[in-house]
């Protein structure tokens, strides 16, 4: 039993931009979700769930960062309590691997302290293709689509992270998190800007995303405002609204299911440049806060800007 005290736009100014190349692939097909056979980890067995105790404080801490992903938010309350009761805290020290390429995948790890990097072989090398930060997760497509792991994951600093077994995953999380991930991931498919990544890339997006709903007339960003947040619509109806001049705001741009908005603020560390403002009856928007949007998005961040220039 682990007890642990450790602490752990602008606005489309005015319309949307064009997809750009990908960034560093990691490129993976997509295989089914379905409890397809691969080797013993889907033979039916009773399902006994493990239990790490851990102090009010661990519990509350792990709490919050479950709730902040998709993969676990979603869940019924006394399935995240079992999932809470089965993960187990780990350390790493800088330059330990956490995982390897090509091993099957055991356990999930959610990142709480530390900022660990993903390395892939490439041409007989590995080579960087992605620096983690706390509140993300690695190692969970090997468990939601039965595949080998993809990269080998090192330590860099001190690294403190929680571990899912791939039992629990398999009996609480997976339907719902794949059901989730496929709903996110076909509808990254319709969005300009994601056309060029390929579905391991959309995954890890998706895993980033927030879903928030907004009734009618609500103002989802305000012109003026600090952009923190990258948004696509998932349902519904929203304008952009510009003033000018102290005038009355005009609809500059009208947004439906699979626009976007809300990149051009944090590209250019610039306010709002538009008010975005709801509809329909109601409005569920995706959001990509902007550590997810700078990591996951980086590589685009020149060909948005340029694009950018031919509106603004």
């Amino acid at each position: 039993e682990d007890e642990d005290e450790d602490e752990d736009e602008e606005e489309d100014d005015d319309a949307p931009d064009e997809p750009p190349p990908p960034p560093v692939s990691m490129s993976r097909q997509r295989a089914s979700v379905s409890a397809e056979a691969y080797g013993s980890w889907n033979q039916k067995k009773p399902f006994d769930p493990p239990k790490h105790t851990k102090t009010e404080e661990q519990a509350e801490r792990l709490r919050r960062i479950l709730s902040r992903s998709f993969m676990f938010s979603s869940l019924a309350k006394a399935d995240f309590d079992v999932v809470l009761l089965a993960m187990k805290e780990v350390s790493f020290l800088p330059g330990e691997r956490i995982i390897k390429e090509g091993d099957d995948g055991d356990f999930l790890c959610l990142i709480e302290e530390g900022n660990p990097e993903c390395k892939k072989l490439i041409d007989g090398e590995e080579k960087v293709v992605k620096q983690c930060a706390p509140g993300d997760i690695f190692g969970e497509l090997a468990l939601l689509y039965n595949a080998k792991l993809a990269a080998s994951v090192y330590a860099t600093d001190t690294c403190v992270a929680w571990q899912l077994d791939r039992e629990t995953f398999n009996h609480i999380v997976k339907e719902a998190a794949s059901r989730q991930t496929g709903k996110y991931v076909d509808l990254l498919e319709k969005v300009t800007i994601f056309f060029s990544l390929d579905d391991c890339q959309r995954v890890q997006v998706s895993d980033a995303l927030k879903s928030q709903t907004f009734e009618k007339d609500a103002i989802v960003i305000q012109q003026g405002d600090e952009g923190h947040d990258f948004y696509i619509v998932e349902e519904g109806s929203l304008v952009a609204l510009k003033q000018r001049d102290g005038s009355e705001p005009v609809e500059v741009m009208q947004y439906s299911a699979g626009s976007y908005f809300g990149e051009l603020a944090m590209l250019r560390e610039e306010p709002r440049a538009a008010s975005v403002k709801v509809t329909s009856d109601t409005a569920k928007v995706l959001s990509l806060d902007r550590r997810s949007f700078e990591r996951l998005l980086g590589p685009l961040r020149e060909l948005l800007l340029k694009k950018a220039v031919e509106y603004t």
